[in-house]
């Protein structure tokens, strides 16, 4: 455990070398400045947290940043998981609150202070890490303070791993552009340095809060979706629900680095470990902040829970007669259809769904959403919708087309990213592939209807993103997975 009565040495040492220290900036505000109050309040939280047992190694966490009084309890919860492991460095990411930059700032500094004493940066690795994109620089920018404002979202956490931790070295990086692309350079980055290391010895912690100034119910069913998210391990639809807004985190970039650099030194599931927001704390319900505690395990997969989604066969028939409906009104009224609000409880769970409408056995359109963004049925309304008057690829149907349409529906699973290719099943999987700006997504039937191999099925989802046949084997290509429950009005069938 950290030694108090070494901190005023180690920094006369720090000062009297002339080393670039970052100094505690919110030590009094967000967390107590005083050593001894300061670790009062920490093992208080700790001895208080409540834990599940978790057997396999944890790569990665989410912590909160708010202050100490407010998310303690949940910021205990991650740290109290981390008690009786050992790691060696510790890899903090945040997002920048105050300054905007557009790169990621990898600080080029010696250390970090904070009331209970220096913690070390692993400039080696900080240096390599920087090298490794044109996105990350070797940088105090965010790091240190150009105005009134410090920013705190990495300095809070710092306290917490010196109490659970003991010794250990510091890569402190915070992110200025919370983009996809961003948030993947990092975690591949992070990945490849690890890779020819234990890594199991370094612990990768992103910095967030989750939903801001909400009222108390309408915050927990946001932040709920968030944390549900995640733990189905779709980063990508996460990230682009974050830009989208649907989903809030203000450290949603940081944990989608850290997810993806976690699942690529086998971490496979994540856990929530608590969740409450700041009225649990003031009792204040009418603008409240959010905060989760996530660890990122390895562990077998056959301990892996995968979420499913089967509908009933009177559930597929509601949703096949919604879509009708929707098709039927948007065209004839040209507005778009209200529908009640379905009693049944999978009809209002959120899901990526896609709609595809034929005529006389040939393709008249087809729309879909791969992302969780809205209820199920409204997701189904919207899709039909939009495959009857707006697919680009047909004109709108008309009045006359109308009872002469068959309608398919798909309701996906999450995004799993593909780290083998081996791993699709042609059949069984939809894919889709990103690169860049272009993104392409063919379902499950497609292959089997075209009668394609593996290799074909990842060529042809290449070229529906606009990209070369062969990008699937590039390094900057993101294959995901997923699975389908497929379904129409003239035979049902699962593609699982």
């Amino acid at each position: 455990m950290f030694s108090i009565a070494l901190t005023g040495m180690h920094d006369s040492l720090l000062e009297a070398a002339d080393l670039k220290v970052r100094a505690a900036g919110v030590a009094g505000m967000f967390y107590p400045a005083h050593p001894g109050a300061l670790t009062r309040m920490i093992d208080k939280y700790l001895a208080e947290a409540t834990v599940p047992q978790i057997d396999g190694p944890i790569l990665a966490v989410v912590a909160p940043h708010a202050g100490y009084e407010y998310s303690g309890p949940v910021a205990a919860c991650t740290y109290a998981a981390l008690r009786g492991r050992t790691y060696t460095r510790v890899v903090v990411i945040a997002p920048s609150h105050y300054e905007p930059f557009r790169f990621t700032s990898v600080y080029d500094g010696d250390a970090y202070t904070t009331p209970l004493g220096t913690i070390h940066v692993d400039k080696e690795f900080a240096n390599r890490l920087a090298g490794m994109q044109s996105s990350h620089r070797l940088s105090d920018r965010g790091h240190t303070p150009r105005g009134r404002d410090a920013e705190h979202a990495l300095e809070v956490q710092l306290p917490w791993l010196q109490r659970v931790l003991g010794e250990f070295s510091l890569v402190p990086v915070i992110m200025g552009d919370h983009s996809y692309k961003s948030s993947r350079d990092l975690g591949v980055s992070l990945a490849k340095l690890l890779a020819n290391e234990n890594a199991d010895t370094t612990l990768i912690v992103a910095s967030s809060d989750l939903s801001h100034y909400h009222r108390y119910g309408e915050a927990e069913k946001l932040d709920h979706k968030t944390l549900d998210a995640l733990q189905t391990w779709d980063y990508f639809s996460v990230s682009r629900n974050l830009e989208e807004r649907v989903l809030e985190a203000c450290g949603g970039a940081p944990i989608v680095a850290a997810m993806i650099a976690a699942e690529r030194e086998g971490a496979n599931q994540a856990i929530l470990l608590h969740y409450a927001n700041s009225g649990d704390v003031t009792g204040d319900t009418s603008h409240v902040v959010g905060y989760g505690a996530v660890a990122m395990v390895r562990q077998p997969k056959e301990q892996v829970t995968q979420q499913t989604f089967l509908l009933s066969e009177k559930e597929k028939d509601e949703l096949i007669a919604l879509a009708r409906a929707s098709v039927e009104y948007a065209v004839r009224e040209r507005r778009i259809y209200d529908p009640p609000v379905p009693s049944e409880p999978a009809l209002n769970r959120e899901s990526g769904a896609f709609v595809t409408l034929k005529e006389s056995d040939v393709l008249r359109g087809c729309i879909g959403y791969t992302s969780a963004t809205s209820p199920l049925y409204q997701t189904i309304r919207d899709t039909a919708t939009l495959a009857a008057c707006d697919d680009p690829r047909f004109r709108p149907v008309t009045a006359d087309e109308v009872p002469q349409l068959e309608y398919e529906i798909s309701i996906l699973s999450p995004l799993r990213h593909v780290q083998d290719v081996d791993q699709i099943e042609v059949g069984r999987h939809g894919l889709l592939i990103k690169n860049g700006d272009r993104e392409g997504l063919l379902l499950p039937r497609v292959p089997i209807e075209q009668h394609w191999d593996r290799t074909a099925f990842l060529e042809h989802t290449c070229t529906k993103a606009g990209l070369p046949a062969l990008c699937w084997k590039e390094e900057d290509t993101d294959i995901f997975c997923f699975t389908a429950e497929v379904f129409g009005e003239r035979r049902s069938s699962v593609s699982r």
